[in-house]
This record gives C-alpha cells, sequence and structure tokens, in this order.
C-alpha cells in the first residue's frame, strides 16, 4: 500500500491562489486521506509609491467624465491584483497638502510640495515573489498613462 500526494485544488474541485501556496493531501490506496496541510510560498511585501506631477493630475481629472474614466481604470488595475492574489492593501490617496518635519531643530515647513517636482499620491502594499515581478505588476498603473510614475520599493522585515 502506497501512498500518493494530490494538490488539494485538484482534488477537492477547486483552485487556490497560487501566490499564497498550494494545499497539499495526503490520500492513501483507497482513497482515505492520511493528513493535510499547507506547502507556503514566500512571498516578499512591496510598497507602490504613485507620483505625478500637479499639472499631470490636473490634466488627468480635468473633466468629470476624464476622471470617471480614470476611476475605472485604477478600480480595474486593482481587482485585477486583487483577484491574482497579490493586492495586499489598497492604500489610500494622499492629499496635496501637509508639514515636513526636519533635522535635530524638528524645522516645520509647509510642504511637501516646495521641494518636489512630483508629489506622492498615494499608496498600495503589493505581495510578489520578487522585485522583479513587482515591477512588472506595477506596469499596468493607470498613473502610467497620464504621465506619472510608480515607485516599488521593498518592505524590509523586521523582527520584532
Amino acid at each position: 500500500m502506497g501512498s500518493s500526494v494530490f494538490p488539494v485544488d485538484d482534488y477537492l474541485g477547486f483552485r487556490c491562489p497560487a501566490v499564497t501556496g498550494s494545499n497539499v493531501i495526503y490520500v492513501d490506496a483507497q482513497g482515505m486521506v492520511m493528513r493535510a496541510f499547507k506547502e507556503q510560498r514566500y512571498m516578499s511585501q512591496f510598497v507602490y509609491l504613485y507620483r505625478m506631477t500637479d499639472a499631470a493630475r490636473q490634466e488627468a481629472m480635468g473633466t468629470p467624465e476624464r476622471a470617471q474614466q480614470n476611476m475605472q481604470r485604477w478600480m480595474a488595475w486593482m481587482t485585477d491584483l486583487d483577484k491574482k492574489g497579490h493586492l495586499k492593501d489598497r492604500g489610500q490617496p494622499l492629499e496635496r497638502s501637509g508639514k515636513v518635519v526636519r533635522g535635530q531643530q524638528k524645522t516645520v515647513t509647509d510642504g511637501p510640495f516646495t521641494e518636489a517636482k512630483d508629489l506622492v499620491g498615494g499608496f498600495t502594499l503589493i505581495e510578489a515573489r520578487d522585485i522583479d515581478q513587482a515591477v512588472d505588476l506595477s506596469r499596468g498603473c493607470p498613473i502610467l498613462e497620464g504621465g506619472g510614475s510608480v515607485e516599488v520599493r521593498p518592505i524590509m522585515k523586521m523582527d520584532m
């Protein structure tokens, strides 16, 4: 009597997202489940920082129709990332205003726009195998169509 290994998604008839790991069961010769566990595929987390000049932002949002089309493209891209198991946190758009606290004197200035050509307009947290996959996934971002950019940054793992 031997045993076989079957992915749970094949055995039970449903598909698990590949990015989060596969469920595996051991089945004996009579088809009895002996053991089940989840194989882990280690994913890294990345943050997408969305950058755009103020002029490009106004152009992208322009008319109400253009703003609605832009929002639909964003939602479709986010939905696609989510369905593929990459979306960790949709994040939020950021206000254009803010303050910067700098240096040992803790000097406060209005900003960040006083020093920047382009502003961080929002962020999203994703999971990917590596930075190359995270970059590939970012290529579908609608901000690129409007002249903006996506900064892809790995999130450092800290044991605390």
